[in-house]
């Protein structure tokens, strides 16, 4: 039956459960890595993708000397500006990769997936500590695991900043009652290897709420004191690569719209994996009878109605719901910027979900019992079968998304495929119009993709499949503005970097414009 806590709104506190051996959990831990190296076993040949070559060629991986170490932690450095975030310890993981693999991108695509299981194991202890039970806690550990919407941040090589910065999160959250200091040195530590891990901060305050007592208040306090310190640089390093304007929105309500339907994709992205998708695309809600934005509407008052009623009634359901909400806020573009969805935003904002299901779906079983009807074991056995079901699914086509990992031209496939007018295919049709000679559509489906987002003229220009229409007057003009454009966005001042520098001057020169260059 359900319990008194549910029923007259006293602070709920989870029974002790049996959290087996630490010979089991061990053994839970190395069966998942094995799981994960062979779902994703398809990517981890796969070579540097994107962003990869900013981290894994920059000058300030390439050493842990004294000089690399103290370049990677200064808060005013150019380190933090070359990156456009204060992530020291992202850097340094990538030195120590760089020391140790060398050119083996195998290692560093082991690495992740290492990670990837460790978080996993990780939510199941936190939700079995949170009071789930091991069956589910443990379900709920490996559907995040084998989640789809994963395979982006697992298999991009420089998203070892998601995958590190949520195991720090996660390891912080579980210690917290028991080793504060711990716990306080794990969310600085996640702050540093990527923003995202501020998530934690208003977690962490649902749970204490949850559970009371004044002591840890006082430790939370603390961690509100890292957040402040490490705000500053981030802050001004975001400030810095801010020079890349982002559109404003037609109007407020489009703004609302979109956001709301935003959130809406991730879930069902999260409770379904429909909708994954490499460079996804979406365009801003201009109609009130949107499908996400109206989904949004029911989903998001049923979300704010559990929260409400389960921060009122101290029911540790709503500290999870709570995460969930806490990791979408700043993905959710209240504050836009380029990239407004991504598979990898999700990677922070699951565990929530999962944690918010479980304890939302064990409240249901417990009613649904309580009436007589079917009892709650086989009730909760048919929804293991179903979940683990849903899992194995899950698996399968995180296997198949993998496989996209070993070719950047596949990735631009799968994000045409999914966005049939967005600019990633408005650029591959231009690329099939040059190599047919039809320079004019070439250059008019460029012109479409810039607009919606795909306009480095550095890649457009050393691109083979446009060598045979360099000359061309209108590709050249082309070209040229778009270096313009870049050149209006990323601005010169007194603390440009030296790549910043290099990068604007190579636009320059594309103009033709010697003497600025």
């Amino acid at each position: 039956m359900e319990s008194d806590a549910a029923i007259d709104g006293t602070p709920e506190v989870p029974a002790s459960r049996p959290s087996g051996s630490r010979g089991f959990w061990l053994g839970a831990a190395l069966v998942l890595v094995g799981v994960l190296l062979f779902v994703y076993g398809p990517a981890l040949r796969g070579p540097l993708v994107s962003d990869d070559f900013g981290y894994l060629t920059s000058p300030y991986t390439e050493s842990l000397d004294a000089t690399s170490l103290s370049q990677m932690f200064d808060p005013g450095g150019d380190a933090r500006l070359y990156t456009g975030n204060y992530a020291p310890v992202h850097l340094l993981l990538h030195a120590v990769e760089r020391a140790v693999f060398g050119r083996n991108w195998l290692g560093y695509h082991v690495v992740n997936v290492v990670l990837h299981a460790l978080n996993a194991l990780l939510l199941a202890l936190l939700l079995l500590q949170s009071g789930a039970g091991r069956n589910a806690a443990l379900l709920g550990g490996v559907v995040f695991a084998v989640h789809p919407a994963n395979v982006e941040a697992v298999a991009w090589i420089s998203q070892l900043k998601s995958t590190a910065a949520l195991a720090f999160s996660l390891l912080g959250l579980l210690v917290f009652s028991r080793r504060p200091a711990l716990a306080a040195a794990c969310f600085g530590l996640g702050l540093l290897t990527k923003a995202s891990a501020a998530f934690a901060l208003p977690a962490a305050a649902a749970f204490i709420w949850v559970h009371g007592g004044p002591k840890p208040w006082r430790w939370f306090g603390v961690w509100c004191l890292i957040f402040a310190a490490y705000a500053i640089p981030q802050f001004a390093s975001f400030q810095h690569i801010g020079a890349v304007e982002v559109g404003a929105f037609d109007d407020p309500l489009t703004h609302l719209r979109t956001v709301a339907a935003i959130g809406a994709r991730y879930l069902l992205m999260a409770v379904s994996s429909f909708g994954v998708s490499a460079f996804a695309e979406p365009r801003p809600v201009e109609s009130w009878w949107n499908g996400y934005w109206l989904a949004a509407l029911v989903a998001g008052t049923a979300l704010a109605w559990r929260v409400f009623w389960g921060l009122s009634a101290r029911r540790v359901e709503a500290a999870w719901w709570v995460a969930a909400a806490a990791a979408f806020a700043p993905v959710s573009q209240v504050f836009p910027f380029l990239i407004p969805v991504a598979d990898r935003y999700l990677y922070f904002i699951l565990p929530g979900l999962i944690g918010g299901t479980i304890f939302f779906g064990e409240a249901v079983v417990q009613r649904i019992a309580s009436r007589g009807s079917i009892g709650d074991v086989a009730l909760g056995r048919g929804l293991i079968l179903i979940v683990g079901t849903l899992a194995v699914g899950f698996g399968i086509h995180s296997h198949g998304r993998a496989a996209l990992w070993q070719d950047e031209s596949r990735l631009l496939v799968d994000a045409a495929l999914h966005y049939p007018d967005g600019g990633t295919a408005h650029y591959l049709r231009a690329r099939r119009a040059a190599s047919q000679g039809n320079f004019d559509e070439a250059v008019a489906s460029l012109r479409i993709a810039a607009d919606r987002g795909v306009d480095r003229y550095q890649s457009i220009a050393s691109d083979p499949a446009f060598s045979a229409m360099s000359s061309n007057p209108s590709f050249r003009t082309l070209v040229s503005d778009l270096a313009g454009r870049w050149i209006a966005r990323a601005g010169v001042g007194a603390d440009s970097t030296q790549p910043e520098l290099l990068a604007v001057a190579r636009a320059h020169l594309i103009r033709g414009e010697d003497c600025s260059a």
